[in-house]
């Protein structure tokens, strides 16, 4: 039987992830796109992975690459947006070397490895720097964006 893909994404976005924009620096300029799809793996060695969409313009640029995870906050909506493909002028956001400035938190990465993962790319970097606030992050959640409730 043939699975619905549109269903199989439905089911997924019932997992409620916070968002990223993952970055990096090219002899062309700095890139990025957002993702959602990002995980600690391990504290030693200190390793996080990103899943990549095999589409995303950003990927050539990624591949082999240093790159920065930038954890949003609730107010980057308009950040998260612009590196999905809906491009604003002027762009919602500064740069901070490959950083997005505002940010939540930042996690400063060396590539690791690559694995495939049939029409998505699972890049595992080893974490270099980090730095973090407190304050809300933004969230994803059934194909929207959310809000995530303060601990009391």
């Amino acid at each position: 039987m043939a699975m619905d893909r549109r269903e199989l994404r439905n089911c997924f976005g019932r997992f409620a992830t916070g968002v990223t924009v993952v970055t990096c620096l090219h002899e062309q300029g700095s890139h990025g796109f957002t993702a959602n799809s990002f995980t600690s793996v391990s504290l030693d060695p200190p390793l996080v992975l990103v899943s990549v969409d095999r589409k995303t313009r950003a990927l050539p640029y990624l591949k082999g690459n240093r790159f920065t995870v930038n954890i949003l906050r609730d107010d980057q909506q308009q950040t998260a947006m612009h590196f999905a493909g809906k491009s604003q002028h002027p762009a919602p956001f500064e740069w901070d070397g490959t950083r997005i400035a505002g940010s939540l938190a930042y996690i400063d990465c060396d590539p690791w490895a690559e694995y495939d993962g049939g029409d998505h790319v699972l890049i595992v970097g080893k974490v270099t720097r980090f730095e973090y606030e407190d304050g809300a992050p933004l969230a994803f959640y059934g194909g929207k964006f959310s809000k995530v409730a303060s601990p009391e």
